[in-house]
């Protein structure tokens, strides 16, 4: 299994998303290796020669990916083009191709929010951001699924390229009647935009800012369904 993350030039990002192969080679029982898209190394084509030297002929590639925005669309294809050896089987982003919310992802959000420790009373979800309206609306579709699930207000905040910001989706839920908001990171790594969210979350008086989903259990699970689910359909 090759998992493709999106890729950051930080350390801890890059080391969130190993930490995340380790955890899922360890409940599968086969080989994970690591590739990013951009700013950081293997990429796609170098991990997939490296499992062709060793003599894996079959890989599955597992896009760490939340929503079938830009990167799923155009860096994903091209980073897969004319692969060395066989060519992978690749299994659909783990926010799901239609960008219906999964319970795991949503479990996995409400799991970080907790590790917090303190009281809320409104969320904002806190995502990348993208120029693609349907990923907008699939990351709005995961606010309110989030917020069901708490049964809280939860409004969708972006990091950068589209509206509303974290200070901007703070403001709104005060305006509504919340005192005590909290950051839910819809974020794979901390890198530079999960900083970006942090920041602006802080200068708005948030009451926390959860960790990114890194290595939760139930992303674990959704990574190795997201691999069953690519193998099954090549039958």
């Amino acid at each position: 299994m090759l998992l493709l993350a999106h890729g950051s030039l930080a350390p801890e990002a890059q080391e969130s998303t190993r930490a995340l192969a380790r955890a899922v080679e360890a409940s599968h029982g086969s080989r994970v290796e690591v590739a990013f898209l951009r700013h950081a190394g293997p990429t796609a084509r170098e991990a997939l020669g490296a499992l062709a030297e060793a003599g894996h002929e079959e890989v599955v590639v597992v896009p760490l990916l939340l929503t079938a925005a830009f990167h799923a669309r155009v860096d994903l294809p091209k980073a897969l083009l004319d692969p060395p050896g066989k060519a992978p089987i690749v299994a659909p982003v783990l926010g799901g191709p239609t960008g219906v919310p999964d319970g795991r992802l949503v479990a996995a959000l409400r799991r970080r929010l907790t590790e917090l420790d303190v009281e809320f009373d409104a969320v904002v979800l806190a995502a990348a951001g993208s120029v693609d309206a349907a990923a907008s609306s699939s990351v709005a579709a995961m606010a309110s699924a989030l917020g069901t699930e708490l049964g809280l207000p939860c409004r969708a905040a972006f990091a950068s390229a589209t509206e509303p910001t974290p200070g901007e989706a703070v403001a709104e839920l005060r305006r509504a009647g919340a005192r005590r908001i909290a950051v839910a990171s819809y974020c794979f790594a901390a890198g530079l935009l999960f900083r970006v969210t942090v920041e602006a979350a802080t200068a708005a008086g948030v009451v926390g800012v959860s960790q990114p989903l890194g290595d939760a259990p139930e992303l674990v699970e959704l990574v190795l369904e997201r691999f069953q689910q690519a193998r099954d359909a090549k039958v």
